[in-house]
């Protein structure tokens, strides 16, 4: 891996942890009629937005070919997850609603094992695996 992707993988690992930290302190609830959800930079202001905007990342990195960067944001994507799991308490999704975070762990980990896998993902399974994991998202707004 080159440097300058080491840095950019850097900056984005602390954009999300600067986006969990900030969404967990100051995330607002939405009513389920809003149409549009509020962004800030592109990331939603919601408690899954940082997992979303990972996951859009590293989807296009895919589709643009760049299968090292796609599967990096895919591991920056996993570690993000758990450590929000780790240290969120009796805040943590597992124990908020265990349901909604079995369905969105699976979903995640298929879409995660795409990209990271030592071959390019087949294009249909990969969209399929994203769109799913990004509607099993929608569970935990």
């Amino acid at each position: 891996m080159s440097e300058a992707s080491r840095k950019n993988v850097s900056r984005i690992l602390s954009l999300v942890l600067m986006s969990l930290l900030f969404t967990a302190v100051t995330a607002p609830t939405y009513s389920a009629q809003e149409k549009r959800v509020p962004q800030t930079n592109g990331v939603d202001n919601t408690k899954m937005g940082p997992y979303r905007a990972l996951a859009q990342l590293a989807f296009a990195a895919s589709q643009k070919g760049d299968n090292a960067t796609a599967a990096e944001l895919a591991r920056v994507l996993e570690r993000t997850w758990d450590k929000a799991e780790d240290y969120g308490g009796d805040t943590a999704l597992a124990k908020t609603n265990h349901d909604a975070f079995e369905q969105i762990d699976k979903a995640m980990d298929h879409f995660i094992e795409l990209l990271t896998g030592h071959t390019a993902p087949d294009a249909s399974k990969l969209k399929a695996a994203y769109n799913l994991y990004l509607e099993k998202l929608k569970l935990a707004e």
